[in-house]
């Protein structure tokens, strides 16, 4: 390992360590690219490649114009390999989850819809859209998709899972799923609703989920904000 390489990997341990201590505050401006160079005694190209890398790792957001930002932590890292509920989810990072309740609709399925459920034949398509919350915060917009028969369509608003409600009205129980996950830019509908900032992106989550008979019952597309929730995935080698 050369000297440079060696210094740059020094600089990135001692800034996590000092983001992980407090010394730099979330939410704010780190000093100036001279100011953190002299602090850190190397040169301005080997500082502004180290916050290149805390960019990557979401741990520091440059916002032209205003600064250098630390990003929050997330309230919730979770391996993916598990199934559970957005509901689940919260609550096992200690806040309280709730809901925003936005609107249920009802309509015929769409092509892509029959494509999802196939070979599950459904007359009509029952959509309930909400953000979720963590004690009191926006983080997550929720989009589920479900055979209309399989819920109580009237009472939607009044439960925090679907998932589960899914379940209990239909005596079907979800055993697994199918997860599709994408980085997607700012969106101009559901960027607002969680309170994000315009150059945050928002971490995709499309989701099928299934009966131990491999029956479609619930598709879900969940939008998180990536300084709320952190998702790592358990692989093991054959």
């Amino acid at each position: 390992m050369d000297a440079n390489h060696e210094v740059f990997l020094q600089v990135l341990d001692q800034i996590k360590a000092d983001i992980e201590a407090g010394f730099f505050r979330e939410k704010a401006p780190l000093p100036s690219d001279f100011e953190l160079a002299k602090q850190y005694g190397v040169s301005r190209s080997t500082l502004k490649e180290v916050i290149r890398v805390l960019e990557e790792e979401n741990i520091l957001t440059t916002r032209h114009g205003l600064g250098t930002f630390v990003n929050p932590k997330p309230i919730l890292s979770t391996g993916i390999e598990k199934l559970g509920s957005v509901t689940e989810m919260i609550l096992q990072s200690g806040k309280t989850p709730g809901s925003q309740y936005l609107l249920t609709e009802l309509f015929p399925p769409t092509n892509e819809d029959k494509a999802r459920f196939a070979p599950k034949q459904i007359d009509t398509i029952a959509q309930i859209e909400r953000v979720r919350t963590a004690d009191g915060q926006p983080v997550v917009y929720c989009i589920d998709k479900v055979d209309e028969n399989l819920i109580p369509v009237d009472q939607v608003h009044n439960h925090g899972s679907i998932y589960r409600l899914v379940e209990s009205y239909s005596n079907k129980t979800i055993t697994h799923a199918i997860t599709q996950i994408e980085p997607i830019s700012y969106h101009e509908k559901i960027s607002p609703m969680l309170h994000c900032e315009p150059n945050q992106a928002l971490l995709l989550l499309k989701q099928m989920h299934y009966t131990e008979n491999d029956e479609p019952v619930l598709y879900s597309t969940n939008y998180f904000r990536p300084d709320v929730f952190s998702f790592s995935i358990l692989r093991r080698r054959d």
